[in-house]
């Protein structure tokens, strides 16, 4: 099902408030998409969870053999693009750009209910799901084509550690600012698709999130915004602020500006909210410069930020490598300026898998 622009009112808010959507406690992490002067588009996002995830930064060239890791009728296929990518735990994507500028982030959705998986049709580990976005596609459109089609099932598994199983939706953006939500709500995948669908936070699912924000938009952000650390909240003060920069000429202030913005909708580090154990710190942030193909760590452990320009890494299929920067634990390692050098040939990661 894909849904493309829905309109929701202040009525459709008022109900949600009423039952206690509001109210609901989620998993942290926020995305926004900048569109700013001379067609600049800038995708950013924060990585909040209660633990170090193991992120490290990968370089994957075209022409990589894949398995959907689903067992014996896994999806496979050949990388189109190289791509730039942030894992978890080193067995999965969770947020990357490729050649194209298409750029793909994962971020927890607890209403997510993926199809029963019988093993007889091609099968994708819920840990490639990004991957497989940034191998196959240059934009939000032929991305949205191919994936209402159902290609795959989406298999899931256990976090590493723990006992809950995984449960993600996907936005796609790309250079032209176009912008595409996925998620799987009972069973059943939903594609919201639409260039306006700029930010994406947690729960509640993406459709009650345009609803929940329509209220505050009637208020208007320059009179009062929500300042919890709530997904709703979040979601409510990326939404105003995305769009209340300035639309700076210089694409260095545009993506100080991203930045600023990324920063005021990420949970401080070290809080704690005893009665919602499911909020949690912001560990690192991305930004990713569609047009400059570059993309920017942060981490909130580290007093810098620093960038790979995907122009100038070798993402070809003769002679690209597999590359890794290994940030270290709780990505403190401290890297300066542009990183490419600094990238180490290393063996691929083989993504979670049943």
């Amino acid at each position: 099902m894909i849904l493309k622009n829905n309109s929701f009112f202040a009525a459709c808010t008022a109900a949600l408030i009423t039952t206690g959507v509001l109210a609901s406690a989620a998993d942290a992490c926020t995305r926004f998409v900048y569109l700013g002067a001379n067609d600049q588009v800038i995708t950013a996002r924060s990585m909040d969870w209660k633990l170090d995830v193991g992120t490290n930064l990968w370089v994957f060239p075209r022409g990589m053999k894949r398995s959907g890791e689903a067992g014996p009728n896994s999806v496979e296929w050949i990388s189109k693009y190289g791509s730039v990518i942030a894992s978890g735990y080193d067995i999965s994507t969770t947020d990357g750009m490729n050649e194209a500028g298409l750029v793909a982030n994962v971020l927890w959705l607890v209403e997510s209910s993926y199809p029963d998986y019988d093993g007889k049709t091609p099968g994708l580990s819920l840990a490639a799901w990004a991957q497989y976005a940034l191998d196959n596609f240059a934009s939000v459109q032929e991305a949205v084509d191919t994936l209402a089609k159902e290609p795959f099932t989406i298999v899931t598994d256990k976090v590493p550690g723990e006992e809950r199983l995984a449960t993600l939706h996907l936005s796609l953006s790309d250079a032209s600012g176009d912008s595409a939500i996925i998620e799987y709500i009972d069973g059943k995948q939903v594609i919201h698709h639409s260039r306006e669908h700029q930010v994406m936070t947690n729960s509640p699912i993406f459709e009650e999130q345009l609803a929940l924000n329509e209220y505050w938009k009637q208020i208007g952000g320059t009179i009062m915004l929500p300042g919890t650390n709530r997904a709703a909240d979040r979601f409510a003060r990326a939404s105003f602020y995305v769009n209340a920069i300035p639309k700076a000429e210089n694409p260095v202030e545009a993506i100080a500006s991203t930045f600023s913005v990324i920063r005021n909708v990420s949970v401080p580090f070290g809080i704690t909210t005893p009665d919602q154990p499911n909020i949690s710190s912001t560990r690192w942030r991305t930004v990713a410069d569609h047009k400059r193909k570059l993309y920017f760590f942060e981490s909130a452990l580290t007093p810098n930020v620093f960038w790979v320009d995907l122009t100038k890494l070798d993402l070809s299929e003769e002679t690209g490598k597999v590359r890794k920067l290994d940030l270290g634990p709780n990505q403190t390692n401290i890297y300066a300026g542009m990183a490419n050098d600094q990238f180490k040939e290393a063996e691929p990661f083989k993504f979670l898998g049943i």
